[in-house]
């Protein structure tokens, strides 16, 4: 599964699954440019893990919520490794509440970096690619919130219910183009967000897997990079990577 040649984008790139999948696709060849929004240090770790196996990295500051930025991103990659291959939107946020205390702004801003963004970026990324006519490969990063829901995160389970509704589309869309686009939803993963997980409940969580743990940054990573590489022939899918949850 070789992206030797390649240039990928993945916003929210400076941590957790985001992290892992820069470093998944730079092992695998790929250029890659590491969106962030705030940790500027961590995407810098981020990139030097890249470099001192003698890959190619840039790091990149932009919100995804806000087009403007996005067209930025997308032309400095383009400046830097000639072009466009891949573009992986990670980038997304959490604002847990029940919908009788959720606040407006805790609504709106897991729908503009989740959702929003998305678009942003998929639509940024559009002239480059089909002025390019080699085709890409598009992979959203959803959830299996979005698909089954989630007690406390309407808004999340909304936003990436929009994602997977969104990349079903965008591929009929670009089918014609030789652009393949796929969503990856991820189950509970080991990251920043599922640290703050009481002990039991995470007990409780692995009693409905079937495969009897958490998964790790890498599983997802590794389904991205199959879909990047070699997955030619698959668009418009969903992938859940979540060991078979029982929800």
């Amino acid at each position: 599964m070789s992206l030797e040649g390649k240039t990928a984008i993945i916003t929210g790139a400076s941590r957790g699954i985001g992290c892992a999948i820069a470093l998944t696709l730079a092992d695998a060849g790929a250029a890659v440019l590491i969106n962030y929004t705030h940790n500027r240090e961590a995407a810098d770790e981020v990139k030097d893990k890249i470099i001192s196996k003698g890959g190619r990295a840039i790091v990149v500051q932009a919100d995804v919520s806000d087009y403007s930025q996005c067209l930025t991103l997308m032309q400095s990659a383009i400046d830097n490794f000639e072009g466009i291959d891949i573009l992986v939107n990670n980038a997304g946020i959490t604002r847990d509440n029940l919908l009788a205390r959720m606040k407006e702004e805790e609504w709106q801003d897991v729908i503009d970096i989740n959702l929003t963004g998305v678009y942003n970026c998929c639509r940024a990324i559009l002239r480059p690619l089909l002025k390019q006519k080699s085709g890409g490969k598009i992979i959203n990063i959803a959830s299996v919130a979005g698909i089954y829901g989630n007690s406390g995160q309407a808004n999340y389970a909304a936003a990436k219910g929009g994602v997977i509704a969104f990349t079903k589309s965008l591929a009929k869309e670009l089918g014609s183009r030789k652009i393949n686009v796929n969503a990856v939803a991820p189950g509970f993963i080991e990251t920043e967000m599922t640290s703050v997980l009481p002990e039991d409940v995470k007990k409780d969580v692995i009693t409905r897997i079937a495969l009897g743990r958490l998964g790790c940054p890498e599983d997802v990573a590794e389904t991205v990079l199959f879909l990047a590489s070699a997955a030619d022939y698959i668009t418009g899918q969903v992938i859940a990577v979540d060991g078979c949850i029982a929800l």
